[in-house]
């Protein structure tokens, strides 16, 4: 059970860590780059980012359920768990759905004068992108939160 506890908690961190990293990440490619070379380097890092969650997120779904089934009380492992099954349904939506919609449109608002529809598009997708990473955060943190209290002891 310490094997499964410790990858349930490794796959947790690294996902939530991931995405905490990768806040300076994208603040510090438009603060070092051009504009448009920083939305290059992103784009390519954005595959790699998705990946890690789709690959960290299913871990952690697994090991949750599998502990929510076999822990008692369950409570707080089914809240953990739900929480990583939203939060992995987001995840794969945010980078299989909207990031390729984004990459689609990116080079357009790269252009001296973009067209102000498809701006407006890439803004409104970017944002929507924006939403569903912070979302997941919050529920990893969720998720994080409730583990931690299905592991205190009671006594």
């Amino acid at each position: 059970m310490i094997a499964v506890l410790f990858l349930y908690l490794l796959s947790l961190v690294c996902w939530l860590g991931a995405m905490v990293f990768f806040i300076p990440v994208t603040q510090t490619a438009f603060t070092a780059l051009p504009k448009v070379e920083a939305g290059q380097f992103l784009a390519v890092l954005f595959p790699r980012y998705y990946l890690l969650g789709y690959i960290c997120g299913a871990i952690a779904v697994a090991f949750a359920i599998f502990l929510c089934a076999t822990r008692v009380p369950r409570g707080w492992w089914a809240i953990a768990a739900f929480s990583l099954v939203v939060a992995l349904g987001l995840t794969v939506y945010a980078g299989a759905v909207v990031r390729p919609r984004v990459d689609a449109i990116r080079t357009v608002t790269e252009e001296p004068n973009p067209d102000p529809a498809r701006r407006a598009e890439f803004d409104r997708l970017h944002h929507l992108s924006v939403m569903l990473n912070g979302g997941v955060m919050l529920l990893n943190l969720g998720a994080l939160l409730a583990s931690a209290v299905a592991l205190t002891p009671r006594g």
